[in-house]
């Protein structure tokens, strides 16, 4: 019979090996080579400026465009404020409408915002995909079998192992980027640090699917490109979701919004991770948000934590099933 600390100790040794995988295929440095560049770029930034004085029109109220007291106000509004936004070094200029602290957020927003959490999670679903299946080779995983340890720990140790690997090059990449942009510019935003766990329950929603799909079929390629549709898939779901929420069209039965809204709760939730950095950055004084989440916002419905509580049940579900898949696979 195991014990709990002979469980603790195979778990342990799993996420070691996770990151002795990592070194010797070279992930860990090309993660970090990633991070240093950003990092580079971000120490290259400079920012200027006041903010814009506010329209007449806005104060107190927001007047309709053909409104004679607005025609009066846009004659004779002059706007003041702005500023000036330097990349690498000096070598590129760029007018902005906005202040120092928004050109400081602006670069945050599009480097933990979209880079990170969109083509950072995907290159890293990517890359680590072929963890649990080199693990689940004869070869290597037999060793591991003949040992007194549950079958349970050794997926959920590699797992944990490699979420904990993204975690830790998360961390290095925002905490780098934020150093550098605040060492640059004089501005810091500790919101820019809620990216952090974000990224982590981004792909560790999807990294759980990827553990099914390497268990299931102990395939590299479908584990990589699996998880890839999915996501692109619960993309979709996602926004067409708040979209038909938000607006709903006259044909639509009540099965399909049914069937289209349990689909939305049941699977991850990759727009609304995004929506829910977009609103910690205060994002919305520079940029705009994805147009079905704003909607979706604007009609009251949108629920975060409970957005983020489904896609994480969602991804305990499918480790629960990959671990089921292993614990009877024949070796």
């Amino acid at each position: 019979m195991t014990t709990v600390p002979s469980a603790v100790r195979t778990v342990r040794w799993m996420v070691r090996d996770t990151f002795r995988q990592s070194l010797a295929t070279k992930l860990f440095w090309v993660m970090l080579g990633i991070t240093l560049l950003a990092t580079t770029f971000c120490a290259g930034v400079r920012v200027s400026g006041t903010p814009l004085t506010s329209h007449p029109a806005e104060i107190p109220m927001r007047l309709p465009a053909n409104d004679p007291e607005r025609k009066k106000a846009d004659a004779a509004y002059i706007p003041t404020g702005g500023g000036e936004m330097t990349l690498g070094f000096g070598l590129f200029r760029l007018k902005t409408p906005n202040s120092r602290d928004d050109g400081v957020r602006f670069v945050q927003l599009w480097f933990a915002g979209v880079l990170a959490d969109t083509g950072g999670v995907l290159l890293a679903l990517l890359w680590t995909a072929g963890f649990l299946p080199a693990f689940l080779e004869p070869q290597a995983v037999t060793v591991l079998l003949a040992k007194p340890a549950p079958r349970w720990t050794l997926v959920v140790g590699k797992y944990l192992g490699v979420v904990l690997f993204v975690a830790l090059q998360a961390v290095l990449f925002v905490g780098g980027t934020w150093l550098a942009l605040g060492l640059a510019t004089g501005v810091w935003h500790a919101a820019y640090w809620v990216a952090v766990p974000l990224l982590v329950v981004h792909f560790g929603v999807f990294y759980a699917v990827s553990a099914f799909l390497a268990v299931a079929t102990r395939s590299t390629v479908v584990a990589a490109f699996g998880t890839l549709l999915f996501w692109v898939v619960c993309w979709a779901v996602n926004l067409t979701h708040h979209s038909l929420a938000a607006h709903p069209p006259e044909n639509l039965s009540g099965a399909a919004s049914s069937l289209l809204a349990a689909g939305y709760w049941i699977l991850p939730k990759p727009v609304d991770l995004s929506g829910i950095f977009f609103d910690a950055l205060g994002a919305a004084d520079f940029s705009a948000k994805v147009p079905e989440l704003d909607a979706f916002q604007v009609v009251g419905e949108w629920q975060p934590g409970l957005s983020v509580l489904a896609s994480v049940l969602f991804a305990a579900g499918m480790l629960a099933i990959a671990v089921y898949e292993f614990k009877d696979m024949d070796y």
